[in-house]
């Protein structure tokens, strides 16, 4: 079977078509600023990348666009719409309704729009995105969400010390995000460690723009860094992570910030490595700027580093020890400067790495060396794989 999965942003479209038979990519690409001066990439293994500017007005035009280059005579990759089996849905926010990945109804539109509460900015493009599909595609729809894997912590690792009413009102507790990268690495990691995942406890670092930390106790999730949204936790790109909640106050008493929207943009867009350095959100060019010994990207570097071993080192603790500790999403995946810092720091436990392995960027490889009692890997994630997985599985239980 071939399945379509599906990445809908409030202007964008991510698309991967993947043959189920051996898991391997067909094709993917993007539609960027739908609704304004919209761009199409489509990539084919093998081919030279297409690039084009097209107009697409909605995401209804995106995605006929995405199904009739993949039949196009020239540029396609299958002869009809009707080889796609199935399509699998990212989903941001399930609250504490699903679990596990589910096919789309109704109720299930029903509730994914009820979390739009919750992921305000995700929630309402993902539905958008089913919706599309279901008018041009007659085949079955999944939803696969951020925050299923993290439903199985235990309530003293998702509540937050507010009164209890704001839970039972509003289900203010902590979901956690990323979890489809999570699963996916840590199951490779239980992979590679060769012990029944029931004996394998895992800490998983997702380090991207976004970055997130996961306790992977048995095999399945323990605690996690984000929460109620994907700001807590860690400093990232543009987002503030973990503050002491007085700052807030404290600044809008100074008319710094005066409204909700002034305090959301400020900690999600202004803030982060763009925040400390006032010059960039991204990691590398953080890293070029540090190299010629600026300050204030020294600093982020150094903010990062320290955050990341707070995690890591928390979380071994929680479990009570820990088997492996694995890196993935675009900074861990590649940088290996802060996966050497962080083991620098786990030297007292007697972890170590291989200075030459550590080099190795994108691979899926162990870096520790023989003696280490913790392994340390890098995995290079999949989260539309994962979504591939769970979709075929639904439809062939149908």
């Amino acid at each position: 079977m071939k399945i379509l999965v599906i990445n809908a942003g409030s202007s964008s479209l991510k698309f991967q078509l993947i043959d189920m038979e051996n898991e391997q990519v067909i094709a993917k690409g993007i539609c960027e600023e739908i609704g304004g001066k919209s761009g199409f990439k489509f990539k084919v293994p093998g081919r030279e990348d297409y690039k084009a500017a097209v107009a697409m007005p909605t995401h209804a035009e995106a995605l006929k666009l995405v199904l009739d280059t993949l039949v196009d005579e020239n540029m396609g990759v299958i002869k009809s719409v009707s080889e796609i089996g199935a399509v699998g849905h990212r989903v941001v926010h399930g609250g504490e309704k699903f679990a596990s990945s589910v096919l789309v109804t109704d109720e299930v539109k029903a509730i994914i729009a009820e979390c739009a509460d919750l992921a305000p900015l995700h929630n309402p493009a993902n539905l958008n995105g089913i919706v599309v599909c279901e008018e041009l595609m007659g085949v079955p729809q999944v939803a696969v969400f951020d925050t299923s894997f993290h439903q199985t912590m235990p309530e003293a690792a998702y509540m937050y010390a507010l009164p209890y009413e704001y839970y039972e009102k509003y289900k203010i507790r902590r979901y956690g995000f990323h979890g489809t990268s999570h699963r996916y690495v840590s199951e490779r990691a239980i992979a590679h460690l060769g012990k029944p995942a029931d004996e394998c406890n895992i800490v998983t670092c997702h380090l991207g723009n976004g970055a997130s930390f996961a306790a992977v106790k048995g095999g399945k999730c323990y605690d996690t860094s984000m929460g109620v949204t994907p700001l807590e936790g860690i400093m990232m790109g543009t987002r503030s992570g973990n503050i002491d909640p007085a700052i807030i106050p404290y600044l809008m008493r100074k008319g710094e910030l005066t409204t909700a929207d002034d305090i959301d943009k400020m900690m999600n867009k202004k803030s982060g490595m763009l925040g400390i350095s006032g010059k960039t959100s991204d990691n590398q060019e953080i890293g070029h700027l540090a190299a010629a010994g600026d300050k204030r990207a020294i600093l982020c570097e150094d903010m990062y580093s320290h955050q990341i071993a707070k995690n890591v080192g928390s979380y071994i603790v929680a479990m009570g020890g820990a088997d492996a500790i694995v890196f993935t999403g675009g900074i861990g995946e590649n940088a290996g400067g802060y996966r050497a810092k962080l083991i620098e720091k786990l030297a007292f436990l007697g972890v170590k790495i291989d200075e030459e392995k550590n080099k190795i960027r994108g691979e899926e490889v162990e870096i520790s060396t023989p003696d280490s009692p913790i392994k340390v890997y890098v995995i290079p994630t999949n989260e539309e794989l994962v979504i591939a997985r769970d979709t075929l599985a639904i439809v062939n239980g149908l």
